[in-house]
């Protein structure tokens, strides 16, 4: 396998001599591994290129895993993070998924467990490239939406910023509008996973946006029971 179709992962991890046997095993194993040193350090490595996962240590010197997590979401609102911690506690567990986390490993772990995880999220069916991803630009009825800058603008008001999973769901209604986006579409491309907590998740989300778009009247999200959402735009 070249190196055009490995998978490249982003690893940040301040134990030098771990970071270097996981990034061989890992290169054994057909990954095309980035290793960096620290949190500062690995969030330049991320701009400067394309990955296809994240695998970040929680404690590091100058910036920690958790706030470099929220620095690649703010970029990057698709690509899986993976923290592996020696932080076992729930409350850093649970801290590690409200950051933007796929999942969590806490040291010493299975290394054939961590590849099997590995492989998991990047098959993953909605982590393939968005044909249409380039489009990100949208007018419906009286809005103007940016999915990219995240802004959703009405009329003369002041723009409101959005949370990257709202501009995608945001995102994916529009591309969809006036016709069914799936509940599991939706799941699986914004949360990557299609589970009763994840499907609240959205739930929650789609009430948010609702409130967004409220000022119009021509403009409703529409519940269709048990199978998705319709964003209808009437005259």
């Amino acid at each position: 396998m070249n190196n055009t179709t490995r998978k490249k992962i982003l690893l940040v991890e301040d134990d030098i001599n771990f970071g270097s046997i996981l990034k061989e095993y890992l290169g054994l194993n057909d990954y095309v591994v980035t290793l960096a040193k620290n949190g500062i350090e690995g969030f330049e490595k991320f701009k400067k290129e394309k990955f296809d996962l994240c695998i970040l240590d929680v404690m590091m010197p100058y910036k920690d895993g958790f706030t470099l997590a929220k620095e690649i979401r703010e970029d990057d609102s698709v690509v899986p993070i993976f923290f592996l911690s020696a932080k076992h506690l729930k409350e850093d567990v649970l801290k590690g998924f409200k950051v933007g986390a796929d999942d969590y490993m806490t040291k010493p772990f299975d290394s054939e467990v961590l590849l099997a995880k590995i492989k998991a999220i990047l098959n993953r069916k909605n982590y393939i490239e968005d044909p249409i991803a380039e489009v990100f630009e949208f007018s419906f009825s009286d809005f103007t939406f940016n999915s990219k800058l995240r802004f959703l603008n009405y009329k003369d008001k002041a723009p409101i910023k959005l949370s990257p999973k709202e501009s995608q769901l945001l995102r994916l209604l529009v591309l969809y509008i006036n016709d069914l986006l799936p509940r599991e579409v939706a799941l699986n491309k914004i949360w990557r996973d299609d589970n009763y907590f994840t499907s609240r998740s959205m739930d929650v989300y789609i009430a948010k946006l609702r409130k967004f778009l409220s000022d119009d009247k021509k403009v409703q999200i529409l519940n269709i029971h048990g199978e998705g959402f319709r964003l209808v735009v009437t005259n």
